[in-house]
């Protein structure tokens, strides 16, 4: 008697201790895939969970959270045929755990491949200048294109952002030439802008002084007066021309007189 209850007492500890080995514990950020000889059983977690000892069920873990996925630099040709050097970081999660485990070998490595090859023909959608200047645009595009491949394996794509672009340094020095030939253009534009603005004014002061003769003396006096405060040397009046005509006449009388 005594070594049968032994018997029985060994076996009930030998059960406790294959039940306790079947214990998991998954994070809040975890989700379990089970699977029961082989077939699907659903998911467990988070917190403590039990699975079947002795192998009959078996586990997959998958990580919930966002994960960034820093993207090599990929040599691409624009559509106006410029060969330029672009990498970009990919925001990814798993949405469908079991989607992640049952449908694709490895996720993280599908997902890489697919921005990739996306990001290629991206770039070789549109010319140099939109890859410049509309970076905001093929970020979107790319990561619609990027998400629907995902989207069976139970992946969704938060963002995609372009880093950096390389273009090479014949193109670099031919858009800073381009760019300096801009700025002068803009200048000479200006210049021509103001100088047709004076000419403006010039004429409308000249239009004014020929209906006021009047206001040309006043100007004169207050040239004067400027040249004057400015400390030079020898200052030259300008004098009108009524004055001089004046004094021409005066002389020839006066030496009409003197014969």
């Amino acid at each position: 008697m005594e070594i049968f209850l032994g018997c029985l007492g060994v076996f009930v500890l030998l059960l406790i201790v294959v039940a306790i080995s079947g214990l998991r514990v998954a994070n809040e950020y975890e989700r379990a895939v089970v699977f029961r000889l082989g077939r699907l059983m659903g998911l467990r977690g988070p917190g403590l969970y039990w699975l079947i000892p002795l192998g009959l069920e078996t586990q997959r873990k998958v990580d919930m959270r966002t994960m960034t996925v820093d993207m090599e630099s990929q040599e691409s040709i624009t559509k106006d045929s410029v060969t330029v050097k672009v990498n970009a970081v990919v925001w990814l999660k798993i949405v469908d755990p079991v989607k992640s485990v049952v449908s694709v070998a490895n996720y993280y490595a599908a997902s890489y491949q697919v921005a990739l090859t996306s990001l290629r023909n991206i770039i070789g959608q549109h010319v140099l200048d939109e890859v410049l200047k509309e970076r905001d645009k093929i970020n979107e595009a790319l990561q619609l294109v990027v998400d629907q491949a995902t989207e069976p394996w139970g992946v969704k794509v938060e963002m995609v952002e372009m880093k950096d672009v390389e273009i090479p340094i014949s193109m670099q020095r031919a858009m800073a030439q381009e760019a300096q030939a801009m700025r002068e253009k803009r200048a000479r534009i200006i210049k021509a802008e103001a100088e047709l603005e004076s000419s403006g004014k010039l004429a409308d002061a000249a239009k004014i002084i020929t209906e006021n003769p009047l206001g040309l003396e006043l100007r004169r006096m207050q040239m004067i007066t400027e040249v004057g405060s400015e400390q030079n040397t020898t200052t030259i009046i300008m004098m009108p021309s009524e004055f001089v005509t004046m004094a021409e006449g005066l002389t020839k009388a006066f030496r009409g007189a003197a014969k």
